[in-house]
């Protein structure tokens, strides 16, 4: 009997903790704000960036990894819980701010919960010790003290983070930690903030990034204002490269690295007119570059792959159970098949009210546009505050904009419809949705979207009380642009525009 019992609770302790095993690998997430693939592994000339590429070359590397929503919160809330955000509700950005909150599915669960049911020690803050938020501060989005940034739209119970550093576990206890990093938001918005990160870049990585060595995309031209944004953007890569070395030789000095599987990415494109907010590559299309047990040395994916895979990859890693509902893959498991399509969606974004679906193939991207009477560039405080953004809005005023610029930014109205051959077209300057020779392409596609929608039940534009539930954190708040706006949509709505 007594041997009974002894089996009995052996079995309980390994099924709710899985204990503490050596084989058990670390997991840590590297996630960045607003960056795309400017990295020299990825193909970038103006910089170096020796730590993410001494991860590609001691691990794998994807070519092809997007998100599924090009904006920080719905991001992030699909990237934590492995599902689409239009399944989950958590697609409009910032939103369940107000009063009406936002609930998980069932069984839908964040994936530090899973790991710290595991027996892991979850965490997330930067990766160095004394460079944490302050003890008692209030992660940005929703968090709990001294964590780092969640900006997730649903409810959840911070204590499903233990602490902001993997240094406050047991011994022997693997941890999952998510480093987060601000990006390419250390260029702030304004001229005179990327001047102070040039500066800094001056003192600290030894030389600025200079103007007249960026290169960037067609439709934006070479103006001084965006130049010299895009080169401290540049310096903001390398500062994030220096932050991943950083943690790199922490994890080596405390001999966790050989047993840590390390991804890392961004949550989405950087911030710019035609990139953050929208589902153009500049917009979806990330870095993704992993490094650990089990990760082929030196290998180039060009396969599909989105930013929900990451949470039942290392689900996977750990031994721990995916949970059927999520909507990720493995994409490392033996039996992975590659993907023909991927998707990704973008709703509002603070106040500013929008609805557009896309749908991927390793060769064409189809864009829907629900509110094709509404311009490009709605009229957004957050954006509308960038420096870049309102050179722009200059250059529209004064005639100055060549016409392709003029009509990827500045046309009063949208196409319903768009279809590019993106592996030619890189920067999908070509709307080839209304050529006859590609009639088959685009119909295959939008039947595709319609079937997408429909199979993840795509929860669609939220209602006018959600709408003004949210909108109650942004008024009074001193910004007369933001409510300005809000009226805004909602004269546009009664127009059915």
């Amino acid at each position: 009997m007594k041997h009974l019992l002894s089996l009995l609770l052996f079995s309980i302790f390994t099924s709710s903790t899985f204990m503490f095993a050596a084989e058990r690998p670390n997991v840590l997430w590297f996630v960045v704000d607003d960056m795309s693939t400017n990295f020299s592994c990825y193909g970038e000339k103006a910089v170096q960036t020796p730590n993410v590429d001494r991860l590609a070359k001691e691990g794998t590397m994807f070519s092809h990894a997007f998100v599924t929503a090009p904006v920080c919160s719905p991001c992030r809330s699909a990237l934590i819980t492995g599902m689409y955000q239009t399944t989950i509700g958590a697609h409009h950005h910032r939103s369940g701010r107000g009063t009406m909150k936002i609930e998980l599915p069932e069984g839908v669960t964040p994936a530090p919960a899973l790991f710290q049911k595991a027996g892991y020690y979850t965490c997330i803050g930067s990766g160095l010790i004394n460079d944490n938020p302050a003890k008692g501060k209030k992660a940005k989005g929703k968090g709990g003290g001294g964590l780092g940034k969640t900006d997730y739209n649903f409810e959840y119970d911070p204590k499903i983070y233990d602490g902001p550093d993997w240094n406050g576990r047991k011994d022997g206890q693997p941890f999952f930690m998510q480093v987060q990093l601000g990006g390419g938001k250390l260029r702030g918005g304004k001229s005179a903030q990327a001047a102070a990160l040039s500066q800094r870049a001056e003192k600290e990585l030894g030389g600025a990034t200079k103007p007249e060595a960026v290169t960037l995309p067609p439709y934006y031209p070479r103006d001084p204002v965006l130049l010299e944004d895009w080169a401290a953007y540049l310096d903001a890569v390398r500062f994030t490269d220096q932050h991943v070395g950083k943690v790199l030789a922490r994890l080596e000095k405390e001999g966790l690295l050989e047993n840590t599987l390390i991804i890392f990415m961004t949550d989405h494109g950087i911030s710019h007119a035609r990139g953050k907010q929208f589902l153009y590559n500049e917009g979806t299309h990330i870095p993704l570059v992993m490094r650990g047990p089990g990760i082929a040395k030196g290998v180039v994916r060009d396969d599909l792959v989105m930013q929900i895979d990451l949470a039942p990859l290392s689900l996977a890693a750990a031994g721990i159970p995916i949970p059927p509902v999520m909507q990720g893959r493995d994409i490392l498991a033996k039996d992975y098949k590659p993907r023909d399509e991927v998707f990704a969606a973008r709703d509002r974004c603070d106040e500013t009210v929008e609805r557009i679906r896309s749908v991927r193939t390793d060769q064409y991207l189809y864009i829907r546009n629900f509110y094709p009477k509404r311009p490009h560039l709605q009229p957004n405080a957050y954006k509308d505050g960038k420096s870049i953004v309102q050179q722009l809005r200059a250059l529209h005023a004064d005639g100055k904009l060549d016409p392709p610029s003029e009509k990827l930014l500045f046309s009063p109205e949208r196409p319903a419809e768009e279809l590019y051959d993106w592996k030619a077209d890189p920067w999908q300057v070509k709307n080839l949705a209304d050529d006859p020779a590609h009639k088959a392409t685009l119909e295959k596609l939008s039947a595709d979207l319609d079937k997408w929608i429909v199979d993840t039940g795509d929860k669609g534009p939220e209602s006018d009380a959600m709408y003004d539930s949210d909108m109650q954190e942004y008024l009074g708040k001193g910004n007369p642009e933001v409510e300005k706006n809000i009226a805004l949509m909602k004269q546009w709505a009664k127009e059915g525009k």
